[in-house]
């Protein structure tokens, strides 16, 4: 095996192909649609933040339309123009990852560290049929760095990275390490990232100080329960150049010992996945193909972390497990029809099998003697076929017209309670006499347009109908006990939640415009995109029809609820405005440059009249930043308004409006790069107004055993430095 690892990596192992002279073409590179109502990361965009955070989404902070939904330490959910978690589709190395979590606490993003990351693509505007589909919210597409090989002539390629990095809030101390060798043809890598953080901090009391529950260590006024967190990421890559042509294989693991939830009543106590996906890509006169074949394996685990009560009765908590099964794969073809068309065609295939079930806790009580059984052999099968065809008309004007066919079908076998009793004997007995098996046929459509006047100035504008349909929780989920519908919840609001097997899928209609201006070089720019969206059979919160079990027909204003899902209609508009502008530039200060986004978002049920649940309030964020040499330097601030308009079917809670300061610096040199900063300089309390409800100690499992009205806060100042060596 040496002597061929040897072979394979020396020079001329391949074959030598004729040389051909050189050839120098100028002219003005076609950027595809959409090019400006989107947002990319890359390079040293997404250097910094790896010390700052080890939390992918949190990479996404501060683009044009996009916030966050806040979980676990590693878990925050993406939201794009107030619409989240499955309605927006994340792509992690091309793979279409699903949440294998009735509380979804293994969201895409926290399969990949930002160590690992080496590109981030954000469609905040109209996804092109050809990027994805059964999403209505945008596209996020997360890679890991594209493969590296040795020039010619060069014998071989070897490169790597190793980091640390330390947080004072949280006491977080996690580190990197990456290396690959090539040769001209054959190249393999290796990247490993760990992390191990306490629960942090708010700048000031907001509880009581003492016992987390009963039989649990004593807890600060100030300290946020249940969001420490552990997690270790490996990845092996694999690639193969030959011409016009490149193979990749990548394989991962993951391991999440714990990560605590502070606005979920569970905390998630391991998460085990496995990863295999296989690339193709070549470039032929025709044009352009890819194929890729992928399987994720998720083995989940919940129960009651360090912070939330362990014993109830006879019962040592409540264990609530999963295990999930991803196989996709992806055809597509870029044809170049003439110099001014290409027609992309493709198609894609995803089968997802899921099993969630809660053994048997304590002796007596209503966790025994069965197994509980939430989805038992979920299946969750995707076909997909698309076309998009865009057409460069002329200097001024780009088109692109698509069309995607979805094809969803979903099936569940019969499920049991933890016993026969009236809690859950006409649930049980309903639910398995249902027909489970449903089939959707979706379509997606999008029109896209740009208008290129002048070397300043471009606009983009179109239209999309996008359509997701349920999850497997939203449809299948049965139990109307109170206990069981608590631990289903990847809200976040701290309330129960039970499925609805006569869902539709959601079906939007978006509207969406961009005006770019900038200059010649891209020294300045200014973009504003405002959009609409109207979305036909929203899934949205609701109280039960007639009261059934622990789901009330009516609820009352404040405290936790137990509710349902119905299909209803929705709209939501708003405005993303972003830019940039150089300020100065001096031999002994260096260079400054300042830059900024502003996003507003509004959401309203428009069947019942209610706003829709967690849309962030109006924001803005504003950055000066210095390069002189070696050194770049960025003050920041960040500003929220109040969130006012809150889901009364949710018993949402209101939250104030907050300024923050942030202080960051980087110094390079040679192969050594520190990175140093402050989060929240002046300590400023306040509450995340996407954070959901504090549930993160006490009495959890119980209705009434956590204090309603407590938002989550955010995190008090923290100090954090890093340092990445080369080699």
């Amino acid at each position: 095996m040496t002597i061929c690892i040897a072979l394979a990596f020396a020079p001329g192992a391949f074959a030598a192909e004729a040389t051909l002279p050189d050839v120098e073409v100028t002219g003005v590179r076609i950027q595809p649609l959409p090019a400006y109502s989107n947002s990319a990361l890359g390079g040293i965009d997404i250097v910094h933040p790896r010390t700052s955070t080890s939390d992918t989404a949190k990479l996404l902070d501060g683009q044009p339309g996009v916030s966050l939904y806040s979980g676990g330490g590693v878990s925050s959910l993406p939201v794009i123009h107030g619409m989240a978690d499955d309605r927006v589709r994340v792509k992690v190395d091309g793979m279409d990852l699903i949440s294998g979590c009735a509380n979804h606490m293994n969201p895409a993003l926290s399969y990949i560290d930002p160590a690992n990351v080496g590109s981030v693509k954000v469609f905040a505007g109209i996804t092109p049929v050809s990027i994805g589909g059964d999403s209505i919210g945008g596209t996020v597409q997360v890679d890991s760095q594209a493969p590296e090989f040795a020039r010619p002539g060069q014998a071989t390629l070897m490169n790597g990275q190793a980091s640390g990095f330390f947080r004072s809030n949280g006491n977080v101390q996690g580190g990197s390490l990456s290396a690959a060798i090539a040769s001209e043809t054959l190249r393999l890598s290796y990247t490993g990232s760990t992390v191990r953080s306490d629960n942090y901090k708010a700048a000031h009391d907001f509880k009581a100080a003492g016992l987390a529950a009963t039989g649990r260590a004593w807890l600060a006024g100030d300290v946020v329960g249940s969001s420490r967190y552990e997690s270790e990421n490996h990845a092996l890559g694999f690639a193969l150049r030959h011409e016009n042509h490149l193979v990749e294989l990548k394989l991962g693991l993951q391991n999440i010992p714990y990560q605590g939830f502070p606005n979920q009543r569970m905390d998630m106590t391991g998460n085990d996945s496995q990863q295999v996906n296989l690339r193709y890509t070549g470039q032929y006169q025709w044009g352009a193909l890819e194929g890729r074949v992928y399987e994720e394996k998720t083995q989940h685990a919940m129960q009651f972390g360090d912070d939330k009560q362990f014993l109830y009765g006879t019962a040592p908590g409540m264990p609530m497990n999963t295990d999930g099964k991803n196989t996709g794969a992806l055809v597509k073809a870029d044809i170049l029809l003439s110099e001014q068309d290409i027609l992309r065609v493709g198609g894609e295939y995803q089968q997802y099998r899921l099993n969630d079930w809660w053994p048997a806790s304590g002796t007596a009580g209503g966790m025994q003697p069965n197994t509980f059984w939430n989805i038992n052999n979920g299946q969750r099968d995707r076909f997909d076929l698309f076309g998009e065809w865009e057409t460069n008309w002329n200097p001024q004007w780009l088109s692109q017209l698509g069309v995607r066919s979805d094809t969803v079908k979903m099936n569940t076998g019969t499920v049991q309670g933890y016993n026969t009793g009236m809690m859950y004997a006409a649930d049980v007995a309903a639910f398995n006499a249902s027909n489970r098996n449903r089939t959707d046929h979706n379509w997606d459509l999008t029109a896209l347009a740009r208008y290129t006047p002048d070397d300043g100035k471009d606009f983009e504008f179109g239209y999309a109908q996008k359509t997701r349909s349920p999850n497997l929780y939203e449809r299948y989920s049965w139990s109307t006990g109170g206990m069981a519908m608590r631990m289903i919840n990847w809200f976040g609001d701290g309330n129960g939640y039970v499925g609805n097997l006569n869902l539709k899928p959601e079906v939007a209609h978006t509207l969406s415009a961009t005006a770019d201006w900038h200059d010649a070089q891209g020294q300045w720019g200014l973009k504003a995109t405002p959009y609409y969206t109207r979305i036909q059979d929203y899934i949205d919160a609701s109280a039960c029809a007639v009261t059934t079990g622990s789901c009330l027909a009516t609820n009352p204003t404040t405290g936790f609820l137990h509710l349902t899902l119905a299909n209803q209609s929705a709209r939501i508009y708003g405005l993303d405005v972003s830019g940039h502008m150089p300020l100065a530039k001096t031999g002994d200060y260096g260079s400054f440059t300042a830059s900024g986004v502003l996003n507003y978002t509004n959401g309203k049920n428009r069947t019942t009249g209610d706003n829709l649940y967690n849309i962030m309030p109006l924001n803005a964020k504003l950055a000066v930043e210095q390069r002189l040499g070696n050194w770049t330097n960025t003050i920041e601030g960040l500003l929220v308004d109040a969130k006012r308009n809150v889901s009364q079917v949710r018993n949402e809670m209101r939250t104030g409006g907050y300024g923050l300061l942030n202080l960051r610096s980087s110094y390079e040199w040679k192969l050594v790069r520190l990175d140093a900063g402050i989060e929240n300089v002046f300590n400023k309390f306040y509450n995340l107004p996407l954070g959901g409800a504090y549930t993160g100690q006490g009495m959890t499992m119980s209705a009434t055993g956590v204090a309603w009205g407590t938002p989550v806060p955010g995190m008090g100042r923290s100090i954090y430095a890093g340092a990445t060596l080369k080699f």
